[in-house]
Formats: structure tokens, C-alpha cells, sequence
């Protein structure tokens, strides 16, 4: 099927293209989303008509969501989920937990703006695009961690693996210590036996 873009559309062509597309991909999705018109000679005809309004309206609508990507861009989002020591999640998250943290934090982002490849799935920090317009995107990072604490750590640089291998290390650092201890204090036992006086049996003369 043929159809004649209203606006860009990624892949695909910019305002005013006439494109060949898949029929189905049409009535799904560029259709009923009003992003193009089926090419025929009265809608490439009405588009033209109305081109200077929808290029002004399109403008308008993109610098908006310019000074939206400018807040937006770069910035960090905390999400806390459950999950297992090596990083796991019990679930996912998705766009729409994207979407709210960026909200919570007084942006104003829609979930079908978020662009996941597939749901996050381990605990880390995660770039995550935003399509705010045809035209303009930011990115995202969401820091998924199981604690604020453990959150401002990944931030620092350091790894759910990391964090592991130091805990690791300082529980033997642990028990090592404690070895140490018992070790001393069984020292110190045998010293106050040999230090001890020696009695003679039948001393009492």
C-alpha cells in the first residue's frame, strides 16, 4: 500500500513522502495514529493544501518537545526492585516504570515514549531512549538497584559483582579477624599456664 507520511516517521520517510508500505503495518498503526493518509490523488491533492499549516504545526510540537529533552536529557531515574544476589529481578522493568520515575521527578514523559529493546531484567544502570517527537529524543539513564544505598554505589561506578566481591572480602576479612582473636587469646592462655608457680607435693613443712 502506498501512503503519503504527515509527518516523520523513523525508517521510513519524512513529512510529505509517499512510501510503499505493508498493508497491514498501514492499518495498524500509521492510519489510525493519523501519521499518514493512503496515497490517492484527492489526499496528495488535500496534503498539499494544508502543508504549510501541518509544517507549523509540526514545528510548534517539536520545539516543545525540544525544551522537554533539554530538562530531560542526561538525567538518572532510581528504580528499586527485588532481586537475587548475582542481579536478577523478580520481574521486570518496563516502560511504564520508566515513564513514572521520570514523572515522580516532575518531567513530563508518556510510557509509549520510552523505547525498550526488551524489558530490563538485571539489576545496573541502563540507557533508555525517549522519542518526546518524531524528530526529537533524549536519553535516559535508570539506575535499577535493590536500595537507595545500593543505588548511589552503582552510580559510583561500581557493579552488582563488585559490591558482591567486596562483601565477600570483608567477611573473610571477618573471619580471619577472628581467627586471629582465638588465636591470641589461646596464646595467652598457655602463657599465664607456664607463668604460673609450680607447687611441690608435700611442701607443707
Amino acid at each position: 500500500m502506498q501512503v503519503i507520511l504527515l509527518e516523520r516517521v523513523s525508517k521510513l520517510g519524512a513529512m510529505g513522502d509517499v512510501v510503499r508500505v505493508k498493508e497491514g503495518y498501514a492499518r495498524n498503526f500509521l492510519l489510525p495514529q493519523g501519521k499518514a493518509l493512503r496515497a490517492s490523488d484527492a489526499n496528495i491533492a488535500a496534503f498539499e493544501a494544508q502543508k504549510a499549516a501541518l509544517v507549523a504545526k509540526n514545528d510548534e510540537s517539536k520545539a516543545d518537545a525540544q525544551k522537554v529533552a533539554d530538562k530531560l536529557n542526561g538525567e538518572t531515574f532510581v528504580i528499586i526492585r527485588s532481586a537475587s544476589d548475582a542481579g536478577a529481578l523478580y520481574g521486570s522493568v518496563s516502560p511504564r516504570d520508566a515513564a513514572d520515575a521520570a514523572n515522580e521527578a516532575g518531567h513530563s514523559v508518556d510510557r509509549k515514549q520510552i523505547v525498550l529493546g526488551a524489558p530490563i531484567k538485571e539489576l545496573g544502570l541502563h540507557k533508555v531512549q525517549v522519542v518526546l517527537h518524531p524528530e526529537v529524543e533524549a536519553e535516559i539513564t535508570l539506575n535499577v538497584a535493590r536500595s537507595n544505598e545500593e543505588a548511589e554505589l552503582q552510580a559510583s561506578g561500581k557493579s552488582i559483582q563488585d559490591l558482591a566481591a567486596e562483601e565477600d572480602a570483608a567477611a573473610e576479612f571477618e573471619i580471619a579477624e577472628l581467627f586471629d582473636d582465638i588465636g591470641s587469646a589461646s596464646r595467652e592462655d598457655e602463657e599465664l599456664v607456664n607463668e604460673a608457680p609450680e607447687t611441690t607435693a608435700g611442701s607443707g613443712e
